[in-house]
């Protein structure tokens, strides 16, 4: 079954954007690495935030990808520009639109 994560991030004021094109940096190398889909969003309603969601192959194709080079390049320059406060969702994808082959198991 496919693995889900959904992440908001606090960043320090007037960073989100440097962190949010960070973030969309060598997107490709997390797609060969099994990531099927991977959304990085903002919201007016809370400008010292980022959103990510993410569709992996399987919990450890993520976990994996933790350690590319370009996943370890971007930890670095991002972290300094964030507050610290993250709260993350886990889930199982159990189907919908845009994820190629997921069907309910």
């Amino acid at each position: 079954m496919r693995y889900g994560l959904s992440v908001k991030m606090g960043v320090k004021a007037g960073q989100r954007d440097t962190v949010a094109a960070i973030l969309m940096r060598d997107v490709e190398s997390i797609r060969d690495a099994g990531c099927d889909l991977y959304l990085v969003g903002v919201s007016d309603a809370d400008p010292d935030a980022l959103f990510a969601t993410e569709v992996w192959a399987s919990r450890e194709a993520h976990r994996a990808s933790l350690d590319l080079p370009a996943v370890q390049q971007a930890i670095a320059e991002a972290m300094p520009m964030l507050t610290g406060e993250f709260h993350q969702t886990e889930f199982d994808v159990i189907g919908g639109l845009g994820i190629p082959g997921a069907e309910r198991s």
